[in-house]
């Protein structure tokens, strides 16, 4: 498994992370299993989201309940979670006293003093900067924060952020598959007149964040749309999953290694996150952390996968 220090923090981290959003309704052997197995093949970054569940905190307190992680257990591993999504609206809360309300729930479901880093999940239109701005260092100066980011958000939307809040935004969790790539394709085709493919829609989010030490998560690296269906295995993709099938006899790894080393070949020194709750696609997944794809073949799924390469 790939690690590397994540920039803007001191936490080694691997570059395939666990997604616990399904675990609701699982035992806990089985919940305790698909850790075991992320921990076995070097995934010891667990991500989390207070909406996660049928209720809320629901996937957080699942976690707790099956693990009841030892105080060293709990130092072993990344916990990451999300705040920002009142779902019995449904809206957007970027406020001081939801950010640290969630913040505190997340705690006690998760039966833990801290989380390593906490994101902002998906932009609030309503957002006061002041305000995520105030409980950043409230939740920071009291230890129970060690890291901040975003999920989903423009560079726009980050630098308004940045103007007002002191800590370091040091991720920002993106969909990203083979098949969902449009921040990676728009550059492609940059200049492209009648080509959609050329359009800017994201303000060029992948080249901000390298820039700006920002670390890409990738979410649904194996959705082919936006929840829509997987694409390996699917005959929407002939073309892909044929290239697919080929590199995965080549290299003798499964077909969800060669998507998961797609996105970790980027130099962006992406992370992808799983939310698979099949511990064999876990362990078949973690294969392609640093599965060394070369220039052609990353470009055949690339084209394979309907994009157009000028």
């Amino acid at each position: 498994m790939k690690t590397f220090t994540l920039p803007g923090t001191e936490l080694a981290v691997p570059n395939v992370i666990l997604g616990l959003m399904r675990i609701q309704d699982k035992s806990d052997e089985e919940v305790r299993t698909l850790v075991r197995t992320a921990r076995d093949a070097g995934i010891t970054f667990l991500d989390h989201a207070a909406v996660y569940g049928a209720s809320a905190h629901g996937c957080e307190r699942r976690f707790a309940e099956a693990l009841q992680l030892t105080p060293t257990e709990r130092e072993q591993v990344v916990i990451q979670s999300k705040a920002g999504i009142v779902t019995d609206g449904p809206y957007f809360d970027f406020s001081y006293e939801h950010i640290v309300e969630s913040v505190h729930e997340s705690l006690t479901a998760l039966g833990t003093d801290y989380l390593d880093i906490l994101l902002l999940h998906r932009p609030d239109a309503l957002v006061e900067p002041e305000e995520v701005a105030r409980a950043f260092d409230a939740l920071a100066s009291a230890g129970k924060v060690r890291a901040f980011g975003v999920s989903n958000h423009t560079p726009g939307q980050i630098d308004l952020l940045r103007r007002f809040v002191e800590q370091p935004l040091v991720v920002n969790q993106l969909q990203l598959s083979i098949t969902h790539a449009p921040m990676i394709a728009q550059g492609v085709a940059a200049n492209m007149q009648g080509s959609g493919q050329s359009v800017v829609r994201d303000g060029g989010i992948v080249d901000y964040c390298r820039l700006h030490d920002i670390t890409i998560q990738a979410w649904s690296p194996f959705q082919a749309g936006f929840f829509d269906g997987p694409f390996l295995g699917s005959d929407r993709y002939p073309e892909l999953n044929a290239v697919v099938d080929r590199l995965s006899a080549k290299y003798a790894v499964p077909a969800e290694a060669i998507a998961v080393a797609w996105i970790t070949r980027h130099p962006a020194r992406m992370q992808v996150v799983l939310g698979t709750t099949t511990p064999s696609r876990v362990a078949a997944a973690a294969q392609g952390s640093d599965l060394p794809l070369t220039r052609a073949e990353w470009y055949e799924l690339f084209r394979a996968a309907g994009y157009l390469l000028p």
